[in-house]
């Protein structure tokens, strides 16, 4: 294993629900969690995406389906699909629902934790 293998995975982690949704938060310092879903043709856009951001960025990125956990979409209040919310010391920092964005905007996102300067 070299240094950069224990920092971040290079691919993003599957998350069943909640519970594994907030322990991955919990473990990582800066996390991108996707919110999608089955059959969403801007979802399956957006997720070799996110494949990069986990390989360019220090933010550790999952994707997860709030329809296999309902209280996920009330809890971050999910209007649309993809939803891509970003914590930082295990705080909700920012959410970005703008429908597919290339690599290098989720990567500005991603380092500018969410800021527009």
């Amino acid at each position: 294993m070299t240094d950069t293998d224990s920092i971040t995975p290079e691919k993003p982690s599957h998350l069943a629900d909640a519970d594994e949704l907030d322990a991955f938060v919990a473990e990582n310092d800066l996390a991108l969690v996707d919110l999608y879903t089955e059959g969403c043709s801007l979802c399956q856009a957006i997720e070799p995406v996110v494949g990069n951001v986990a390989r360019v960025t220090d933010a550790a990125v999952a994707l997860c389906n709030p329809r296999d956990d309902p209280q996920l979409i009330d809890r971050f209040d999910v209007r649309s699909v993809p939803t891509l919310l970003l914590f930082e010391e295990g705080e909700l920092v920012a959410k970005m629902a703008e429908g597919f964005q290339g690599t290098d905007a989720i990567v500005e996102f991603v380092e500018s934790r969410g800021r527009s300067d």
